[in-house]
């Protein structure tokens, strides 16, 4: 349903005359031109089709009256709009998938889950509450690669986050190089947040690059970075295929370079956060995303326009079909 308002409401009040007028009208006729001994000869007129028809004529011109009296009241349809601009963060997420984030020492819904399993649920809840961010996905183990570039696509980077695998290239940690190309997205960027949040479940082990040389690469650009270590203090249940095809839980040392992490962190203004559980984790994103809001021009305005024509048209359209029909074909003879 189309909403339409009346600038001139005024008018309208004339729609209760019309009633008035119509009834008046036909009470009280001409004066006789002629006169007859008898009515039985105008009777039989009268029970014409043509002249039955030619009843309609004032109704016809009534309602072309009260639409006149509609369009003077001037009609019009409301349309609000808003305008969101961008919030000014830009913002990468880069994610370990070696072989590790395989772990099953995560629960969801009381069922052992992956580590990445999680992280995927957690980051995509993440990205949902960024709308008016520009986000970009990188994915890392023994190097890292582009899943997303810097968009405000959300739909489409979670889509791809959904494709992210383990074992889509050679295993590894790659900590120093992931961030590194995290970095590079951001830095001819002209917004006024930078921001990298990093996560993995393990140690920098291959790449050309350290961590902590990166890091003053990062504070020299203004690029902030959060870094997240994932996985239980201790062991953690790991699947390996054996030779044979068949899968078995093996348990081993969770090792997350707790210390560099911590330093890449603090030498870019971010903090380190480590998530030994599903809750954990979330509650992790959700302090990044307000310790990271800022606030985003919001324009709303509303246009008018006019639609006196859809009541005007229809009305003359009336007027003229009654002034043609009583001047031909339900002509009256005075």
């Amino acid at each position: 349903m189309i909403p339409i308002h009346f600038a001139s409401p005024l008018f309208l009040w004339a729609l209760l005359l019309l009633p008035l007028v119509y009834f008046l009208r036909g009470g009280r006729g001409l004066a006789a031109a002629l006169g007859f001994s008898s009515t039985s000869t105008a009777r039989e007129v009268a029970h014409q089709v043509k002249s039955r028809w030619g009843r309609w004529l004032p109704i016809g011109r009534t309602l072309a009256l009260a639409l006149g009296i509609l369009a003077l009241a001037r009609p019009q349809v409301a349309q609000a709009h808003v305008e969101t601009q961008a919030s000014g963060v830009d913002m990468v997420l880069a994610v370990d998938v070696s072989s590790s984030m395989s772990s099953l020492d995560f629960e969801r819904d009381d069922k052992p889950i992956s580590r990445l399993d999680v992280v995927k649920s957690v980051v995509s809840d993440f990205v949902n509450q960024r709308p008016n961010d520009r986000l970009g996905l990188l994915a890392f183990a023994g190097r890292p690669y582009l899943v997303s570039p810097l968009t405000l696509d959300h739909d489409w980077l979670i889509q791809n986050l959904d494709r992210v695998r383990i074992g889509a290239i050679e295993d590894g940690t790659a900590i120093g190089s992931a961030l590194g190309a995290a970095i590079n997205r951001l830095r001819d960027q002209p917004a006024k947040s930078k921001v990298v949040v990093l996560l993995t479940d393990g140690v920098n082990n291959t790449g050309r690059v350290q961590p902590e040389l990166v890091a003053e690469a990062a504070k020299a650009l203004g690029v902030r970075v959060y870094t997240i270590g994932v996985g239980v203090r201790g062991e953690a249940p790991m699947p390996v295929t054996d030779p044979d095809g068949s899968t078995r839980l093996v348990m081993t040392k969770v090792d997350i370079d707790e210390a560099t992490l911590r330093k890449v962190a603090k030498t870019t203004g971010g903090k380190y956060f480590r998530a030994t559980d599903t809750d954990s984790l979330r509650q992790i994103y959700a302090l990044i995303d307000k310790m990271e809001k800022t606030t985003h021009a919001v324009h709303s305005y509303e246009t008018h326009e006019e639609r006196f024509a859809w009541f005007l048209i229809p009305a003359a359209a009336l007027l003229a079909l009654e002034l043609g029909l009583g001047l031909t074909r339900f002509r009256r003879v005075p």
